[in-house]
């Protein structure tokens, strides 16, 4: 399994473990309107040749609309190429943000343990 470390953002890291069946994205700091694009380019590519992509928040402090907007966005391309997408170690905080936004619904196979 390798990482593959993202170029820096300013709010946001992302390290991706790449495995046989998928990727596993590890992402710390803000997903916000300015990351979002960061998050987008870096995941993307995985989706078409993947079984699964795991976007891993449990070093996120903070989601904003931009950020729930391009998880889903995420979330719908995986759909349609076939692909698991799953969302794990949420935090408490993020946890209720998918709850009031209705979106646990969409996510209802959030992973929980580590990785």
């Amino acid at each position: 399994m390798g990482a593959t470390p993202s170029p820096a953002s300013s709010e946001l890291t992302l390290r991706i473990d790449k495995d046989p069946d998928g990727a596993t994205v590890h992402c710390a700091g803000k997903i916000t309107a300015t990351s979002t694009g960061l998050l987008q380019d870096q995941v993307r590519p995985y989706i078409p040749n993947s079984k699964r992509v795991v976007l891993d928040l449990s070093q996120v402090n903070y989601l904003d609309s931009s950020g729930l907007g391009a998880v889903v966005r995420l979330w719908m391309t995986a759909k349609k190429a076939n692909c698991d997408f799953k969302v794990a170690n949420l935090t408490p905080r993020i946890k209720d943000l998918f709850s009031l936004t209705n979106l646990s619904s969409i996510f209802e196979n959030v992973e929980h343990s580590g990785m």
